[in-house]
């Protein structure tokens, strides 16, 4: 980890500024300050940042998706699709509430009642499915902010649950020894919402607008402009009083909670005004931790984790190879939002991305979507208890641990294709594409003088570890023991030219993946 001089003398080098103002060629909208320090909007003073070893080490998050969406329990996106003409969440919305020129999504924020929500009690399982940082969201696409917001008036203190989700979220998870982060949606919002100024066009109410032409809501629904090509994707069409809005916004959220991980929803957000947020919140980590850089701020785009500017997060994919950075795969049980019935991942499903992500140099980012109540139905639960077995037994091999000089073998190591979209990052959304991984396939952890090897499943036979040849490129000089985490039985095992030979235990630890101890010297 670089050391508070050696960013100090490598901003200095690059001329810093500490001011939004100083940025060339954008003078229309005034800008807010920022933390004074030496990261600035210039793209070349993020070349000093280093992730901290905290998230190196830490390997698995749970994150919850819950905001007023979550009161109707009908999946993600409500807000937006309850505007659009024959979906089903807008069927939904027509046939429970009324029609939306009558009953907006602002008339839904008193349904979010959260009278279940005890973040402690929350925070206590979540610790025990082995999560070492916990995320909050902070506000999602709907222009909600879940925290006592100093900019916003549509807020979980001021409506809905009436309680500062935030700092709960913050609290409960800090007493508990974790790190906290937030998230943050909203940047895309501006477009991403337009539905709300439409009116149906056939039926009843054809022509009638809905709530979001009136004026006294523009706040919430924004204000009418000219409409972006999609829904998501910065458009160039966003005003610089929104860009505006929305870093005041972010960084009310980063100095109110201060946050260890920050994570946005794409890539970093508006150019000049984006890459400001990043060194307001890298500088304020330097000022928080006495000169310490102790924060991770997520985004999507590739080429700004290669700059420094952030650390590459990847939706609902897996990266092919080692990555040389650390880096986040988030993903969730089902819909991101709180779905009445909806299919989750097996256990297995997410032991497999797990040790598969941190073979690969990176972090499982798991949401864990919570109904109108905040506490987790019982299939969640079950799911957590499944984790929690399991995490109990093979933690060792996960936290704390750095990728070995390959991630794997075994048939499932083909390359699949994502959809990069706008964030130019060809891994995102390719978990639907992967199999189950079974004894066949091997994954990889190491620390020093131990390589962890993971059999995705329980072997009938002999297991057979072909990247332990002596052949291979700095071989090894002896192994002296292999043990069986979890387990107290003897492994028989042999050492070859051409492989690590291991026969099979006669009882399994683990319901899914088991883990074998290589100690070597």
């Amino acid at each position: 980890m670089r050391t508070r001089r050696n960013i100090l003398r490598t901003a200095t080098t690059l001329g810093a500024a500490s001011c939004l103002g100083r940025v060339s060629g954008q003078t229309a909208t005034p800008r807010p300050a920022i933390q004074h320090g030496p990261f600035s909007s210039d793209k070349q003073t993020f070349q000093a940042y280093s992730c901290p070893n905290w998230f190196r080490d830490a390997k698995f998050g749970i994150w919850a998706h819950w905001g007023p969406t979550s009161a109707i329990e009908q999946g993600d996106w409500y807000a937006r699709n309850m505007y659009i003409e024959g979906t089903p969440q807008n069927q939904y919305h027509n046939k429970t509430y009324g029609h939306p020129s009558k009953f907006g999504y602002k008339d839904t924020f008193p349904l979010w009642k959260a009278e279940r929500f005890d973040p402690k009690a929350l925070m206590r399982l979540y610790a025990g499915a082995g999560a070492k940082y916990f995320v909050s969201m902070g506000v999602h696409c709907d222009n909600f902010d879940l925290w006592n917001s100093r900019n916003h008036r549509w807020n979980s203190v001021r409506m809905g649950p009436r309680r500062d989700i935030v700092g709960e979220w913050r609290q409960a998870t800090r007493d508990a020894g974790l790190r906290f982060g937030v998230s943050e949606h909203v940047w895309a919002s501006y477009n991403w919402w337009q539905t709300n100024k439409g009116a149906d066009k056939q039926g009843p109410y054809a022509g009638v607008s809905y709530d979001g032409n009136d004026p006294a809501n523009f706040d919430l629904y924004f204000p009418p402009h000219p409409p972006g090509r999609e829904a998501w994707a910065e458009q160039g069409n966003e005003s610089e009083d929104w860009k505006r809005e929305w870093f005041l916004r972010a960084q009310d959220l980063i100095d109110q909670h201060q946050p260890d991980l920050y994570y946005e929803d794409g890539p970093v957000p508006f150019d000049g005004w984006g890459r400001s947020l990043a060194a307001h919140y890298y500088n304020q980590s330097l000022r928080w931790h006495n000169g310490g850089m102790e924060v991770v701020y997520t985004a999507k785009r590739r080429g700004e984790s290669e700059l420094g500017l952030c650390t590459l997060d990847i939706e609902r994919g897996v990266s092919d190879n080692i990555e040389p950075r650390p880096f986040q795969t988030d993903t969730c049980l089902g819909d991101w939002h709180y779905k009445r019935g909806i299919d989750y991942k097996r256990p297995k499903v997410i032991v497999d991305l797990l040790v598969d992500i941190v073979s690969r140099n990176g972090n499982l980012l798991l949401n864990i979507p919570l109904p109108a109540s905040g506490m987790p139905d019982d299939r969640e639960l079950h799911i957590l208890s499944d984790i929690t077995a399991w995490m109990t037994v093979n933690s060792e091999a996960i936290y704390g641990t750095r990728p070995w000089k390959v991630f794997g073998e075994g048939p499932a190591m083909q390359k699949v294709t994502g959809n990069a979209g706008m964030n130019g990052t060809p891994e995102h959304f390719n978990e639907n594409q992967r199999k189950d991984l079974s004894a066949k396939d091997i994954r990889f952890t190491a620390k020093p003088g131990i390589l962890y090897a993971f059999v995705m499943g329980h072997p009938a036979s002999e297991i057979q570890i072909s990247s332990l040849s002596q052949q291979r490129e700095g071989g090894w000089q002896k192994i002296e023991k292999v043990e069986l985490l979890g387990s107290g039985e003897p492994i028989e095992w042999k050492f070859t030219a051409g492989a690590l030979t291991i026969a099979s235990p006669r009882t399994f630890p683990s319901e899914h993946a088991i883990v074998f101890k290589v100690i070597y010297s």
